[in-house]
């Protein structure tokens, strides 16, 4: 059997030199939060996510902090406890928030997926893949047009991703899991 490129692509990224990624990194801590770039790192990824390489996809790669979210409170003065600290527990995972991230920076673009690309001590990076619905190529094309619906638009902000969706809990539809339509419709149901 004859393998393709994006055989060993996949391979490739499965367990990625540390040579290949540390100069990448410092270029990319270097860089702004938010940045367009030509084409994507992980070409088989992208591909496998709804990328073409036509007119009308914006690959955004986007940096995000690490660690937790606990926010020091102003003011307080002396012997700090556990209680003197606002812990903020985030519902939503890195990958979602970056793909929000995205999507608030360029509000012409609708999200379609996105992925990983790479971790270090401070930061996670993703690569956010945009569609650009007002062109004609993504309206004509029966795989893309889709896209193009009302339905589908701020879908990174209403957690219709597939991250998002993976946050929430939709990937699986056991009947232990009250986690539809949300949890929040699911706790005004009344049970």
């Amino acid at each position: 059997m004859v393998k393709g490129s994006m055989y060993y692509l996949r391979q490739a990224w499965k367990k990625p030199s540390k040579e290949m990624t540390r100069d990448r990194l410092i270029e990319w801590r270097a860089s702004n939060a938010i940045v367009k770039v030509e084409k994507p790192l992980r070409l088989d990824r992208a591909r496998a996510l709804g990328y073409k390489a036509k007119r009308g996809f914006i690959i955004l790669r986007v940096r995000l902090n690490r660690g937790g979210r606990k926010r020091e409170r102003a003011g307080v003065k002396g012997r700090k406890t556990r209680k003197q600290t606002n812990r903020k527990t985030l519902k939503m995972n890195y990958q979602w928030v970056a793909e929000i991230r995205a999507a608030r920076k360029y509000p012409s673009l609708e999200v379609l997926n996105s992925y990983n690309i790479g971790k270090d001590g401070k930061h996670y990076f993703y690569e956010v893949i945009m569609v650009d619905t007002s062109k004609p190529e993504i309206k004509k094309d029966r795989t893309t047009k889709w896209i193009t619906k009302g339905a589908n638009k701020k879908r990174a902000e209403r957690g219709l991703t597939s991250a998002a969706k993976k946050s929430r809990g939709l990937r699986s539809k056991s009947p232990k899991m009250k986690v539809r339509p949300s949890l929040r419709a699911w706790g005004r149901k009344g049970k």
